[in-house]
């Protein structure tokens, strides 16, 4: 299949990437992989801002709503799956879109697995113990002071992912950013990534505009029915755990709503991190006419390059 590509549409949330997936899909009359890691839970609609339905009309979708959140699901089974399904697709088309702001799922099919120290149960319950006496910030510190790296990309308010990368550091003394920084697997594909980018300025009035629509869509209620499933690591998102605390009543509900705003913003600036370091991402502005990079694309694929 070495004549086949993968083109990864990466970027921060809310800068507009599922419409330019669409635009490829079109283009390539070809199929659409959601690597959104809670676009997977058909509980989670709006908060996750799952594709409009004439969106997903326009193009053949997979893994967008097609299991629960009480079913768990973890990256290594998302690389496992995509891996899987891609040469049936690839027999239809040259080219698959694969789209998302879930940066470990994407690097999870496009580089592949790193191999991670294994963790004794001791020290899980042990730092889990911890944890639930400490709390979360205890647990953000940890992380903080023993990989820094690490702690400027991951979501801080993700406790499995903490634990997990404070549980490594204790049970072997690595640290979870070199561990990451992996040789990566041989695919029988080519890999293109672009990018959609925008001013600080607008990408945060965009976020803050979009959780408006969220609440004007009914996220507030959406949440309030996974309120007895709050503890799953599926629903440790922002939209999602803002509003739990409004319902514990721990804060106000324009508390919430500042958070939410604040912790996507945050988010945003997470993924802007990661991606940044992937020097194969060719950039767009968001504003870009589709058109435009659909062409310049196409361009690639047929030898030209993107300059």
């Amino acid at each position: 299949m070495n004549n086949k590509t993968l083109l990864c549409i990466v970027g921060p949330t809310g800068i507009g990437k599922t419409a330019l997936s669409i635009a490829f899909a079109k283009a390539y009359n070809t199929s659409i992989i959601s690597s959104d890691s809670r676009q997977f839970y058909k509980e989670m609609t709006i908060g996750t801002a799952v594709p409009e339905p004439e969106e997903l009309a326009a193009a053949t979708h997979y893994f967008i709503q097609d299991r629960s959140i009480l079913v768990d699901y973890s990256v290594g089974d998302f690389e496992r799956d995509v891996v899987d399904i891609l040469p049936t697709l690839f027999e239809k088309n040259d080219v698959v879109i694969m789209v998302g702001g879930s940066a470990l799922y994407e690097k999870a099919v496009t580089h592949g697995l790193d191999q991670f120290p294994d963790v004794s149960i001791e020290i899980q319950d042990s730092l889990r113990e911890e944890f639930e006496n400490k709390g979360i910030a205890w647990l953000q510190n940890k992380l903080q002071q023993i990989d820094p790296e690490y702690y400027n990309t991951v979501d801080i308010h993700n406790a499995h992912r903490l634990l997990r990368a404070v549980g490594i550091y204790r049970a072997s003394g690595e640290k979870m950013s070199d561990l990451r920084s992996g040789t990566a697997q041989q695919r029988d594909f080519k890999v293109v990534k672009i990018g959609l980018e925008a001013s600080r300025e607008d990408l945060y009035d965009r976020i803050n505009r979009r959780v408006d629509i969220m609440l004007e869509k009914g996220l507030e209620e959406e949440a309030r029915k996974l309120l007895t499933h709050q503890e799953l690591n599926a629903l440790q998102t922002v939209g999602y755990k803002e509003f739990f605390g409004f319902f514990n009543n721990e804060y106000s509900y324009d508390e919430a709503v500042r958070l939410i705003k604040r912790n996507t913003r945050r988010f945003a600036k997470r993924q802007l991190t990661w991606y940044r370091k992937d020097t194969s991402v060719k950039w767009f502005h968001y504003e870009t006419r589709h058109t435009d990079i659909v062409q310049r694309v196409s361009d690639l694929l047929m030898g030209d390059n993107l300059n």
